[in-house]
């Protein structure tokens, strides 16, 4: 059965470039960082990054989202580290907003402000 959300990995064609744009968004780096995958402990949640991206597609499908305080200062963050807006911040019903964007290695990151989901303290 699942136990929730533990790690979400991206397929990324220059794993230097990227363990660095994604340590300047998370603002720390990485607690695992091999030549064949980087891991950050986002969270509680493992952010990974795989630098097989033979397969892989831009944009794929999926979109995983990951918790925000503020959604429209986390979009603008994410902007103005080079990702491309997909979808604007938008409330999708019950006060919950969401938003995405593709980061410079073609992936689709998702983030969502829920008010329903408080961090625990």
């Amino acid at each position: 059965m699942f136990q929730g959300l533990r790690t979400v990995i991206y397929r990324v064609n220059d794993l230097a470039r990227a363990k660095e744009w994604y340590a300047a968004l998370v603002g720390f780096g990485p607690y695992f960082d091999e030549p064949f995958y980087v891991g950050f402990n986002v969270g509680g949640y493992e952010l990974g990054l795989d630098p097989d991206a033979a397969g892989a597609i831009s944009g794929d499908s999926v979109v995983t989202y990951w918790g925000v305080a503020d959604a429209h200062a986390a979009l603008a963050r994410l902007v103005e580290l080079g990702a491309k807006e997909r979808e604007p911040v938008s409330e999708v019903g019950g006060g919950i907003l969401v938003a995405s964007v593709e980061d410079p290695f073609g992936n689709v990151v998702g983030i969502i402000e829920n008010p329903h989901f408080k961090l625990s303290s």
